[in-house]
């Protein structure tokens, strides 16, 4: 078996044994089918993946066709955000088509099973036609409007369709065996009297086909070779099957298969029940950037090509899962590292006065726009002798450990110069207002002066009190606080909604942020990734929390877990693993999981290692061969540890390293060949 064959997901085999049988490979087709009656979310976007994909792989044609056969419930609005956000995606669509358009055909067919005798018009109840039905266990029993005549059936149907009867009234039904095991079998609805107006078809007609008979003629129809659908349709494929048998002649044949749907933790999948958090108010709207939906996804700040990159990492599975939400998160992380330009903002500012620099004086400074794309270039930013820092990045006491600014030790300000903490200005409540410090003239970033060189251990951001620019940020976390906010049947599931899913808060920007686009994703640098909002204007910038540096969730979660428990530890301080030991555990499994896991754990390495020290790495290096996990989590650490530190490998590294770049183990030589890359090893 080739590599490629190894690397065939489940429908791929299907598609490669259809075509050694003898199918064309011209025949190709496939089709993504939404039912407009909500916007598209994440778990929609493994069903688009997946065709979209096979379209790509094949260099077959995707129809895009919306299943509008419930005019109660469908909207152009829903039809015109798929065919938005599908476009986002990067996808594009053969024909545009809708089941309405098949409203005519579906009709002729159904009154030739009605001639056939394979269909019929029933008159009862919903709840009769349900009661008759019976279990899993317990054949059905026959309507007793079963065997009206076919001149009835026909006659009864042609008036269902003038609009004769009430909604109601009277259904069609397929006939085909009361007793059988599947209960989808059990003479399914075909039609049903809806007077409601369609949102392509208006009120031209009153009866409206079933998915069930819909779906697969659609597909007929179509050329649809494969008709590819999630699991809990696999009950339905001996029905999808029976309803082409009759009308069944020479095109192409579609074949139903399924796949495991894309479930995600903290998060609500159902259209219905993320319509009513819209109904409610629970949320702004459909696009509301905490709404797992791709609009709402795209307004966060997230890239089509993290959500591409997502769905190909949870691949193609038959068995239903939970995707843990902080792959995606990790994704787009990894993404917009990539992409997104590095500006500065202070979210909770303090006055900072450097008491020596000359008042009333402007510079400008060079600050580097994405270290990640050499192709970024650069900008300039303002700097003067007031500024805003981060409340947060000063303390007058602090430990050894505490390496931003404080009395009497120096700092780096990003792209500027060193400063050293002098004293501070308190109200009268012994609040901070100002922290006075003095600068280093001959220190500036990129000088090339000695001064300029001096190893201090902190990096704080900042900007310019008078050039600075107000801006509201809206600080997003997950909507629900429960990984399973539907699982309860005996809470609803908005009695999980977390109540600090948004904060509003007034923020300092750059001023090069004011010529930014909507939507424009950024890293605002120590904080986290941000974009601006479509709620954006000149007068009133506004930015959206896509997601943060590091994985926080990774730290909350192990505290929810134990409130849960109701046994906290006697000690809290006993519970903090040091970092270097979090780098270490993580090596124990690394190689032990699948990819999807795996990257889950890079990233909490990755997180680690911004607390862990060259120091604590190097006895790491001479971890023994069998030990490959905890030298591939060493090297990935020292990957972090060598940037945040902006050094360069010593010889006991560049030796680690290139050991590794000859070890069997692919993933390990993978992570070396990354650091050799870097640093031209």
């Amino acid at each position: 078996m080739t590599e490629e064959k190894k690397s065939l997901n489940f429908i791929e085999h299907i598609i490669e044994e259809d075509l050694k049988e003898g199918m064309n490979s011209d025949s190709l087709r496939f089709r993504f089918p939404p039912e407009p009656n909500g916007y598209l979310h994440i778990g929609h976007t493994k069903a688009i993946g997946i065709s979209f994909g096979l379209g790509l792989r094949y260099n077959a044609p995707v129809n895009l066709r919306f299943d509008d056969t419930n005019p109660a419930k469908e909207e152009q609005e829903y039809v015109d955000a798929i065919k938005e956000d599908i476009a986002w995606l990067g996808y594009q669509w053969d024909k545009e088509c809708y089941s309405s358009d098949y409203f005519q055909q579906l009709y002729d067919w159904t009154v030739l099973l009605i001639k056939e005798g394979k269909a019929y018009v029933d008159s009862q109840s919903a709840e009769a036609i349900a009661e008759q039905k019976g279990t899993t266990t317990e054949p059905g029993t026959d309507s007793p409007f079963r065997d009206r005549s076919v001149e009835e059936n026909l006659s009864l149907f042609q008036k269902m369709k003038d609009g004769e009867f009430d909604e109601g009234a009277h259904v069609v039904r397929a006939k085909i065996d009361m007793a059988d095991p599947n209960m989808l079998m059990r003479d399914p609805l075909m039609y049903r009297i809806l007077k409601k107006t369609h949102h392509r078809t208006g009120d031209d007609w009153c009866i409206y086909p079933m998915y069930d008979w819909t779906h697969g003629e659609s597909d007929y129809i179509e050329n649809i070779s494969h008709s590819l659908c999630s699991l809990e349709f696999k009950p339905h494929r001996k029905l999808y099957d029976w309803f082409l048998d009759q009308i069944y002649s020479s095109n192409i044949r579609p074949k139903q298969r399924e796949f495991a749907r894309l479930n995600l933790s903290y998060t609500i999948m159902s259209k219905r029940k993320l319509l009513r958090l819209v109904q409610e108010g629970v949320v702004s709207g459909w696009d509301d950037p905490r709404m797992p939906t791709i609009s709402g996804l795209r307004r966060r700040g997230y890239t089509p090509n993290s959500i591409r990159k997502f769905v190909d990492t949870v691949g193609v599975a038959k068995r239903e899962n939970v995707i843990d939400v902080s792959l995606l998160e990790f994704c787009v992380r990894e993404d917009l590292n990539k992409t997104a330009s590095r500006v500065m903002a202070v979210l909770d500012p303090v006055k900072l006065v450097i008491t020596n620099y000359p008042k009333d004086q402007d510079e400008w400074l060079t600050a580097e726009n994405n270290p990640e794309d050499e192709t970024a270039g650069s900008r300039q930013v303002p700097f003067s002798g007031e500024l805003y820092i981060e409340r947060e990045d000063f303390k007058e006491e602090a430990g050894r450990k505490f390496f931003r600014l404080t009395l009497g030790k120096e700092v780096r300000l990003k792209n500027a110069y060193i400063i050293k903490g002098e004293g501070v200005v308190k109200d009268e409540n012994g609040k901070i207002t100002e922290i006075h410090c003095t600068y280093d003239p001959k220190s500036k970033s990129g000088s090339g002066t000695e001064e300029s060189k001096r190893n201090v251990k902190g990096t704080l951001h900042w900007v310019t009190v008078k050039h600075a620019i107000p801006a509201e940020i809206r600080i997003y976390d997950r909507l629900f606080n429960h990984e399973a906010p539907d699982s309860d049947k005996d809470k609803d599931f908005v009695e999980f909604i977390n109540s600090d899913s948004l904060k509003i808060i007034t923020g300092y920007v750059e001023p090069s942020l004011k010529t930014g686009k909507l939507l424009e994703q950024f890293q605002f640098q120590r904080l986290g990734y941000f974009n601006m909002d479509s709620d954006s204007t000149a007068e009133n910038l506004v930015f959206n929390k896509t997601v943060g540096l590091r994985d926080t969730w990774a730290k909350v979660k192990p505290v929810q877990e134990q409130h849960k428990s109701q046994k906290p530890q006697q000690n809290n301080k006993q519970a903090v693993i040091p970092a270097i030991e979090e780098v270490k555990r993580a090596g124990k499994k690394y190689t032990n999981l699948p990819d999807e896991k795996r990257i889950i754990l890079k990233n909490k390495i990755q997180e680690a290692a911004n607390n862990v020290t060259i120091e604590e790495l190097e006895p790491l290096y001479g971890t023994a061969v069998k030990k490959v996990g905890t030298r591939i989590a060493t090297m990935i650490a020292l990957g972090i540890v060598l940037k945040n530190n902006k050094l360069k490998p010593n010889q006991e590294a560049k030796d680690f390293i290139n050991k590794a770049l000859e070890d069997k183990n692919e993933l390990l030589q993978l992570e070396a060949k990354e650091l050799a890359s870097t640093y031209s090893l």
